[in-house]
Parts: structure tokens; sequence; C-alpha cells
């Protein structure tokens, strides 16, 4: 069975948490790529910035629901994930606008657990990380290409 190693690709384009919106997305869009692993000076992984996270600065702020009992209001909607939302839109630099604690995968892990974890999880990119250090990216375009016996 092949693994992520196999299959990976090796040295992925990266960000740094200090890199801006405008470049990200500029770096996104001219290497054609979804998303990208975040990086800090020492190679470790710290997050994952996709255009999805891009794109959601141009939403509408989803407002938290209420709803008023014994002249008080109970709030129905999680105020940390308001929070979240508000710096996403307000973004200036990856760090603020990726996602942190991505789903990683490591070196070893099969190819039908990283293809169960990538439709489970409605991913397209998959960062590969050993002891803490980004290693690769397996990318759901790896895994076509390894179904059809393509090499990258």
């Amino acid at each position: 069975m092949l693994k992520a190693i196999d299959i990976m690709t090796p040295d992925p384009v990266t960000l740094s948490p200090d890199t801006d919106i405008r470049t990200a997305a500029t770096l996104l869009l001219d290497k054609k790529i979804n998303g990208a692993p975040v990086v800090d000076a020492k190679g470790r992984l710290v997050g994952v910035l996709c255009q999805s996270d891009l794109v959601a600065q141009q939403k509408q702020i989803t407002l938290p629901s209420v709803f008023a009992m014994l002249d008080g209001f109970i709030a129905l909607s999680s105020r940390d994930d308001f929070e979240r939302e508000i710096q996403k839109i307000a973004a200036t630099n990856v760090s603020q606008a990726m996602t942190k604690d991505p789903k990683t995968v490591g070196p070893q892990t099969p190819l039908d657990e990283i293809a169960t974890v990538m439709v489970n999880e409605k991913l397209y990119t998959l960062p590969v990380v050993d002891s803490g250090r980004l290693v690769g990216v397996v990318g759901k375009e790896d895994i076509l290409r390894t179904l059809l016996g393509h090499k990258a």
C-alpha cells in the first residue's frame, strides 16, 4: 500500500505567518494552488491558508443569535465563533486568516487513510508532518495521479 511519503509533494509552497494577505492571495493564484501550509521560522507547521479563508473576508457578518428571557439575553451561538469570523474578515496577514491546528498526516500514513480524511473532512490538501516539521503535502491531485499511474 502506498503511503504519504510515496505520493507527497516535497518542499511545497509555504507561507509565513506575517505574510500580508494580498501577497498570499497572489501566490495562491499564481501557483494555481488551493492553499498553502503556514510555517514558522523553524519550519514547524502553524496553520494552513486556503483560498476559502481569503474568500471569507468578503462574506457578510453573521450576527450572533440571541433570545430574551426574564429581562435578559441568552446567546444561541458561540461568541468565540463570532470573534473568529470578525478576525478573518479583518485579517491583514496570514496568521489572522489561516486555519490554526490543521489536520495533518505523517509520512507513513497509508493512501486509503489519507483519502478517507480528505473526503470526510472536505479537504483538498493535507500537510505531511514529521516530528512537528512540514516535510510535504498531499493533494487530491496526487491521489488522482496515483490512480492513473502518472508521475508528478
